[in-house]
C-alpha cells in the first residue's frame, strides 16, 4: 500500500474504479499506528477485538463505553477512521444518532451498522437518524442475512434496498463469498458494495473485478494475533524459537506518540 497520491475523503476512497478500499481493522492504538505505517489511508475497528478484550460479549451492545474510548484514542491519528459500533448500542434511532455525533466529535468519519436480522425498518431508521445529525459521516450499512442468516437473496435486497433509501452511503454483506452472488449484489446496489475477506474466499483481485468497492478484513488481524501469541509460547516451551516477524521494543515505543521522547527531554531539560 502507498499513499503517494494526493489525500483523499473516505467517501472518495469508496469510488475508485478497480481499487477497492482495503480496510484493516485495528484494536488499539498500536495495531492502528503500526497498520497506517505501512501506507493504509484508512483504519476500521473491530467489535470483537473491543468485547474480547474487556471480557465483554461481541454483538450484545455491551461496549458502547469502550467503543468511544478506542475513538477517541484512534480519531485524531493522521488516517481516516471508520468506527464498528455493532448495531449503535440501542434500538432507538436517537440514541444511535447521538452515538455517531460523539464518534465524529473525536475524528471518526465513518461508522458500520449491523441490522442483526432485526427488523429492516428499525434499521433504516437508525441510519437516517444518524445521516440527520451527522450528514459528512460515511454510514456503512451491514445486513447479517450471510453471517449470521441462510443468506436468502430476497431479504438482502430488500432489507439492502432500504437501508440505501435510509442515506446509506456503503452497504456491508459479510459472509458472502460466492463471486456470482457477489457480482448479483453490485449489480443490484447504487451504493458501493462492502465484503468481508475470508481466506476461503475470492482474493483482492478477484473482489476488485467483480465490482467490490470496499473489502473489511474484521477481526481476523486480531485473531491472527493471538494465534501467533499462543503459537509463540508453545515454540518456547518445545525448546524453539518463536517463528515470523517480531517488531522489537524500540519499534513498538515508535508508536507511542512521541510522549516518551517528549518526557525525556523534560527531564533533560
Amino acid at each position: 500500500m502507498t499513499t503517494e497520491h494526493a489525500p483523499v475523503s473516505f467517501a472518495g476512497l469508496h469510488h475508485r474504479l478497480g481499487e477497492p478500499l482495503l480496510l484493516p481493522n485495528a484494536w488499539d492504538h498500536a495495531s492502528a499506528a503500526a497498520l497506517a505505517a505501512r501506507g493504509f489511508p484508512a483504519i476500521g475497528t473491530t467489535s470483537l477485538a473491543v468485547a474480547a478484550g474487556a471480557g465483554l460479549p461481541d454483538g450484545a451492545g455491551a461496549t458502547r463505553e469502550q467503543t468511544v474510548r478506542l475513538a477517541l484514542t484512534l480519531g485524531s491519528e493522521p488516517y481516516l477512521l471508520s468506527v464498528d459500533a455493532e448495531a449503535g448500542f440501542s434500538d432507538d434511532p436517537d440514541e444511535v444518532a447521538r452515538l455517531a455525533v460523539e464518534l465524529w466529535a473525536v475524528g471518526a468519519v465513518g461508522i458500520n451498522l449491523e441490522d442483526g436480522l432485526g427488523p429492516a425498518a428499525r434499521h433504516a431508521a437508525k441510519i437516517a437518524a444518524v445521516k440527520a445529525a451527522v450528514p459528512g459521516m460515511f454510514v456503512n450499512a451491514r445486513t447479517d442475512t450471510y453471517w449470521s442468516g441462510d443468506g436468502d437473496e430476497r431479504d438482502t435486497l430488500r432489507r439492502l434496498d432500504a437501508y440505501q433509501a435510509a442515506g446509506a452511503d456503503g452497504v456491508f454483506v459479510p459472509g458472502v463469498t460466492d463471486p456470482k452472488r457477489i457480482a448479483a449484489l453490485v449489480r443490484h446496489t447504487d451504493a458501493p458494495l462492502n465484503v468481508l475477506y475470508s481466506p476461503a474466499g475470492p482474493p483482492l483481485a478477484r473482489l476488485a473485478d467483480l465490482g467490490v468497492r470496499r473489502v473489511s478484513l474484521g477481526s481476523l488481524l486480531y485473531r491472527r494475533a493471538l494465534g501467533a501469541a499462543v503459537d509463540a509460547v508453545a515454540d518456547i516451551v518445545a525448546g524453539r524459537a518463536p517463528g515470523g516477524p517480531i517488531p522489537s521494543y524500540a519499534d513498538v515505543r515508535a508508536f507511542d506518540r512521541g510522549v516518551s521522547a517528549s518526557r525525556s527531554a523534560n527531564c533533560a531539560g
